[in-house]
């Protein structure tokens, strides 16, 4: 019983854990750069229609791309576990007694008596899917992963890129000039950043707030770099 509730914990643990990957990567780029980019052009034309043109055209471009990019990670996941886990299936037919073999150097290594590691090799041996299971995870580190998981992370990844593009862009659909805008922006986004920022390295486990400092400077130069470059060719 505590085997099965301690079981239960730990996937709902790693699940909490992917999704939190997939917010940060996507609101970590969907913070930065359309802030970046707003920040440029806010120094090259005089049109706030042009820059949330761009703006919405670069959080769908981004959200797309960075969904795209989780997803094909998560496929990519699975296709490499499924793939060892059918050359796993292989070996135990036709390769048993190389299989027992490191079954029972697994047990060894862990502290076993050599009569335990041959009890424990036998017992397991008997079922086939068992003895596949335990060695995709203890011969080759593989856990079994989510069949969600590519969508669940394209979603999670492009949901958070947008919510997070928005919030640099927002400030534009109010003000009449860039710069008045970029000055929003650069409040709203800089305080976005360190918040997120501290956040994510209190879950990470590193110093907060050295780490919102980090991720608010990270972009902050991003904004400036652009807006300084984009002044120089207006020049």
């Amino acid at each position: 019983m505590d085997t099965h509730l301690h079981h239960d914990h730990i996937e709902s643990h790693l699940k909490s854990s992917e999704t939190l990957t997939d917010i940060v990567i996507g609101m970590s780029d969907g913070l930065t750069v359309p802030f970046a980019l707003a920040a440029g052009l806010s120094g090259a034309v005089h049109d706030t229609h042009i820059i949330l043109i761009a703006g919405i055209a670069e959080i769908a471009a981004g959200s797309i791309a960075m969904g795209l990019g989780g997803y094909l990670a998560g496929k990519t996941e699975q296709d490499h576990y499924n793939s060892e886990l059918k050359r796993e299936y292989h070996e135990v037919e036709n390769l048993r007694h190389l299989e027992i073999e490191e079954t029972k150097e697994f047990f060894a290594n862990i502290g076993l008596s050599e009569e335990l590691q041959n009890k424990a090799t036998e017992e397991i041996a008997k079922d086939e899917d068992l003895w596949v299971d335990f060695m995709m995870k203890y011969e080759l580190g593989l856990e079994k992963p989510n069949p969600k998981r590519a969508r669940n992370s394209a979603l999670n990844i492009g949901l958070s890129y947008v919510v997070g593009g928005f919030v640099p862009l927002s400030p534009y659909f109010f003000v009449d000039t860039p710069v008045e805008g970029l000055k929003f922006s650069v409040v709203v986004t800089l305080l976005c950043l360190f918040v997120f920022g501290y956040f994510k390295s209190k879950i990470t486990g590193i110093n907060p707030w050295a780490g919102a400092v980090r991720v608010m400077l990270i972009g902050a130069m991003a904004a400036a770099a652009a807006f300084g470059i984009a002044k120089l060719f207006e020049g």
